[in-house]
């Protein structure tokens, strides 16, 4: 009976130390099945539940690609189902890699927004959108002002009025960003996106330490429910592979603060801080390589050759004749 009882008292004391964490754990075990990609990905035929493809995707065993390594391409994924839920974390595992070791480009975006299954110029989705667009971008062309290198993470809202300008890669209208060199990795890379309390979140995981790192994050943010997640993405004279391996989505908790009532869906997506902006000051031309600065001054150098032999043969014929003349 005292050795019952003992188990019985261990029992609980094991419990009650272990609760915490147990909690802790069950706070990302809300996994929304309608928003989530996850292996196998394939359904009856080529379809796949709850997704719909566009453009170059093709679909895979082991990954979903929206763009091959090629030029000119552009392909998404997005959602079938609106997201209803307030308090989200979206975690993307994915792949951008190719053959190119210095020339590559040009990225892809993980985006929350009304209109789904539209073609565009961002990235291979539509401008002027309506929501969250969380912009993984490879490729500089260093138009404008920058202050940062690539690859480069940013975020950005618009309510439907704003202009991503894809010259200056959109570091005028962007909330926040930081520098992550996610391509061409051989083991997992993974983004999380959080939207919680009205406030946005963004961390990164690229070393494979299964630990995430924060990028960006930004208060104030806010978002309307009954929006589509996706991705897309697109290359043009540089290229790369896009792959999206798996996503998760997480319904979270709503705060003791936050009402369950409250309609949220008709919300005017918006944020109150932005980066500050910066002058649109166009780049000056890029200084010649040695190559052709030699080429060039070899040209200048004939030409001034043939130039100087003209004039000294000018001059000889019109001296030959002056002498003539005098006889």
């Amino acid at each position: 009976m005292i050795y019952e009882k003992l188990s019985a008292f261990q029992f609980f004391y094991i419990t009650a130390l272990f609760n915490p964490i147990l909690a802790e754990w069950n706070t990302r075990d809300y996994v929304r099945r309608e928003h989530s990609l996850t292996k196998p990905y394939q359904g009856s035929g080529m379809s796949v539940p709850y997704w719909d493809f566009l453009g170059s995707t093709i679909v895979t065993s082991n990954y979903v690609r929206l763009t091959p390594d090629l030029q000119s391409k552009s392909g998404a994924i997005w959602n079938t189902s609106p997201c209803h839920t307030r308090n989200w974390e979206l975690q993307v595992q994915f792949k951008v890699h190719g053959r190119s070791k210095d020339l590559f480009g040009d990225g892809f975006v993980i985006w929350y927004v009304k209109d789904r299954m539209q073609h565009g110029p961002v990235f291979g989705s539509k401008d002027y959108f309506n929501g969250l667009a969380i912009v993984l971008d490879t490729y500089s062309n260093h138009n404008g002002a920058h202050n940062h290198q690539h690859p480069y993470i940013s975020a950005m809202i618009n309510n439907g009025t704003l202009h991503y300008d894809h010259d200056r890669d959109g570091t005028h209208t962007q909330l926040s960003g930081c520098e992550a060199k996610f391509r061409n990795y051989n083991h997992d890379t993974h983004i999380s996106i959080v939207y919680k309390d009205d406030t946005l979140t963004v961390s990164t995981d690229l070393e494979g330490k299964n630990a995430w790192k924060e990028c960006l994050k930004v208060e104030n943010v806010l978002l309307p429910t009954g929006y589509f997640f996706g991705a897309s993405a697109t290359t043009g004279d540089l290229s790369d592979n896009h792959d999206i391996i798996a996503i998760k989505m997480y319904e979270l908790d709503l705060l003791d603060t936050q009402n369950k009532d409250d309609d949220r869906s008709n919300i005017i997506p918006s944020a109150i801080l932005f980066d500050a902006p910066r002058e649109r000051v166009e780049d000056t031309k890029p200084a010649m390589s040695g190559v052709k600065t030699f080429l060039s001054m070899m040209a200048l150098a004939i030409v001034i050759i043939v130039l100087v032999v003209l004039a000294i043969m000018w001059y000889q014929k019109r001296q030959e004749n002056s002498r003539k003349r005098l006889y």
